[in-house]
């Protein structure tokens, strides 16, 4: 990257641009000069896109024919911390440049010139008459440190008339001022008195505070059972950012899970932080992304990929619930939202608190190395107490057919209901029924496009395909063999256990949590509310109840199939099953009440489920680490998924088959490669797909290795090579 910070007139500069291009363009500098890291317009063909100043041009391009860069953001240059970020970020997901930066960049109308609108402020003239109603407004725009406010926002807010409003413009005490339309955040007050902390608490919020204040780079892990207060402690260290002038960013991996933590923000500190996720508008989206940019935003509560935002001091990042499979983004840039903030953070000085109560392997080995701090909360907050586990032996049940719930859950759900206490019932399988099957030929109803079973989901009347979402109506007949009446469905989901709890509890009222049963966050979160409030007596979720909710009534977990994850190939199956069920299980029992969790399992005697039931996280850990260091798997050594896809299932294995006879590039460097092999489900979306996987010893540096390997490859059209750096699902 040049060393120098300001190009002239009409010198030639590399801009990135956020486009499809895997390369700078050399454009001349505008009149006026331009500053390193200045976002800017510049034409592509006939087209205007948004791209950033790179550094000096790279020459070997005719002068005269070199377009001039047409327009300079009105937005703080992009820091050169940054720039290495998404450098580095590029280089380790070997990505192209350009892709990142379309990540840092993607806020609507970025390149619109800002919209204005008439606002209000304060002046020092004060009407000769004074009434009630005028110092109300007056006492409003001096409690808001002289914000300007549009007429009706300042009128709402007085509880005055606009006539009010109009008198003061008329005798000069406020003025018209015009202003971006973009309203400024509030500001957070990190002085108010936090809730009050047990000793424990108190201990890691001291150490976390200590960090902050230090400045530098550090990342602790923050590990603490359900219920023990996380939150609150890692506010404390947003706290202490704050009153030393920084940013902070808290991460958080469910959308469901952030109007509750709003409002426990808003407590904290007085006012709501800027919001970076899916739910929010695009003018939401502008507003964050240019507030940050001016270091006008304080705290960000967001998704993954807020990391892309262009903070001006960031000194905090909170990845809550670390262990949480979201954080992995697995379409078009992957990258893993825990990796990179950790990243971000070390270029630029930044701590970095990773809180859960069920560690990944890889933050867990990391404390284990010392390269993070650690920090426990080994008991839940005031007199919750954590909760009372046993396995049901399904093999001993006396089950009916075509039921789920057996005679032992049944009778303790009962004893709940008696004593008005909520039952939770976990079961991780959206929609009425997992398969579809004819009795007369065996067909299995599929997805047109994918070759995966289409879930039946009753209450929407449909047939849906959960990888790329295409339905269809539930049929009567066989797509097959037309025979009619034959259709059958077969093995449980949570619509379907709803209707069996709804026979066996006729009185209760029950309310099913599940990702697609809600047209909005915020209807979700309605029923969340609802839930918390006590107006269910049972609820039946999947995995979106393990996150970080808090039922005050719910007493009593039931895990239907607590086997359900054990199976299979993948590598983290056990580690996901050992975090999900202790994260279910701890919705019980986190207030005054003692909670009961019971796991209805065929394999009680299975390690995982023993560990769960004991509650022993460090244990698991430990007995996975060295299955994992025995293997050589991850974190104790590399792996790299690669898959090809396309809509041609021979030019897929032609191209894949190519890859793996050149193999050298990647053996010769101490490599593994694997496959290729159609992958688990290999159609999505009409595309056939085959993976292959390289195994590498954790010390190598496989990226450019990987580079050298895929360099000579020139796919055919619509065929492409995705590369997954540290894979956390193989499907």
């Amino acid at each position: 990257m040049a060393k120098m910070t300001h190009f002239h007139p009409a010198e030639p500069v590399s801009v990135l641009v956020a486009e499809p291009l895997d390369r700078l363009l050399d454009y001349k500098a505008p009149e006026g000069g331009v500053r390193l890291g200045a976002y800017v317009a510049v034409p592509l063909g006939p087209r205007r896109v948004l791209g950033v100043v790179w550094g000096q041009g790279q020459g070997g391009f005719d002068p005269a024919r070199m377009k001039a860069i047409g327009q300079v953001l009105d937005v703080p240059p992009m820091r050169a911390e940054m720039m290495e970020f998404l450098t580095r970020a590029a280089d380790y997901t070997v990505t192209p440049l350009s892709m990142m930066l379309r990540l840092a960049t993607r806020a609507p109308g970025l390149l619109d010139p800002p919209a204005m609108q008439r606002v209000l402020a304060l002046t020092d003239t004060r009407p000769e008459r004074m009434t009630e109603a005028r110092e109300r407004v007056i006492a409003v725009l001096q409690e808001h440190g002289g914000l300007r406010f549009r007429p009706v926002e300042l009128a709402q807010l007085a509880g005055v008339g606009q006539g009010v409003i109009k008198g003061l413009i008329d005798c000069g005490t406020l003025v018209i001022q015009a202003a971006p339309r973009d309203a400024p955040f509030a500001r957070l007050d990190p002085d108010l008195p936090g809730k009050d902390l047990s000793a424990d608490q108190a201990r890691a919020a001291t150490a976390l505070r200590a960090s902050a204040q230090a400045g530098g780079y550090g990342t602790t892990l923050l590990k603490g059972v359900t219920g023990s207060g996380k939150t609150e402690v890692y506010l404390e260290a947003v706290a202490e950012t704050l009153k030393q002038g920084r940013q902070a960013l808290v991460m958080l991996p469910e959308i469901a899970l952030t109007s509750d933590f709003i409002e426990r923000v808003e407590v904290r500190f007085g006012t709501r932080p800027a919001q970076w996720h899916y739910g929010i508008t695009m003018t939401e989206r502008r507003r964050t992304w240019h507030a940050v940019a001016r270091g006008q935003a304080q705290l960000v509560v967001g998704a993954r990929s807020a990391l892309f935002l262009p903070f001006q001091n960031l000194g905090l990042v909170v990845v809550d619930e670390e262990h949480d499979s979201s954080y992995k983004q697995e379409e078009g840039v992957i990258y893993h939202g825990r990796d990179l903030a950790v990243l971000r953070a070390s270029i630029g000085g930044a701590q970095v608190v990773l809180a859960t109560a069920t560690p990944s392997l890889e933050s867990w080995a990391n404390a284990k190395a010392d390269k993070y701090a650690r920090l426990d909360l080994p008991a839940r907050f005031g007199t919750a107490e954590l909760p009372q586990m046993a396995a049901i032996d399904m093999r001993g049940e006396t089950m009916q057919a075509n039921t789920w719930i057996s005679p032992t859950l049944r009778r303790e759900m009962r004893k709940s209901l008696q004593k008005g206490e909520q039952s939770l019932l976990f079961l991780n399988r959206r929609g009425y029924a997992p398969l579809t099957i004819c009795r007369a030929c065996g067909e299995q109803v599929g997805c047109d496009h994918c070759d995966a079973r289409m879930v039946e989901h009753r209450f929407q009347q449909r047939l849906i395909c959960h990888q790329c979402g295409a339905w269809k109506p539930i049929p009567t007949t066989c797509p097959s063999c037309e025979v009619d009446g034959k259709m059958a469905i077969l093995g449980p989901g949570v619509e379907r256990l709803a209707e069996e709890v709804a026979e066996v509890f006729p009185d209760a009222r029950v309310a099913i949590l599940s990702s697609d049963l809600s047209d909005s966050a915020r209807g979700l979160k309605a029923l969340i509310d609802d839930i918390v409030k006590g107006e269910a007596d049972i609820v039946i979720g999947t995995q979106l109840v393990a996150k970080g909710h808090n039922f005050p009534h719910l007493t009593l977990v039931g895990v239907i199939d607590a086997d359900l994850g054990l199976q299979g190939g993948d590598l983290r199956a056990a580690e996901k099953s050992f975090q999900l069920i202790r994260q279910v299980a701890g919705r019980a029992g986190r207030a005054e009440k003692p909670g009961r969790v019971f796991l209805q399992t065929h394999q009680p005697d299975h390690p995982v489920i023993r560990a769960i039931l004991l509650g022993d996280e460090d244990g698991f850990l430990r007995t996975e680490a060295e299955s994992r260091a025995a293997a050589g798997a991850p974190p104790y050594g590399r792996m790299v998924g690669i898959i090809v896809q396309g809509p041609k299932e021979d030019v897929v294995f032609r191209v894949a088959g190519d890859l793996a006879r050149h193999h050298h590039a990647l053996t010769d460097t101490g490599a593994s490669l694997f496959g290729p092999a159609a992958a688990p489900i290999a159609r999505i979306r009409g595309n056939y797909r085959v993976r292959l996987l390289i195994k590498a010893p954790k010390g190598l540096a496989i990226q450019p290795a990987l580079r050298h390997w895929l360099a000579p490859l020139k796919p055919p059209a619509n065929t492409r090579v995705i590369i997954d750096i540290d894979p956390q699902s193989f499907y």
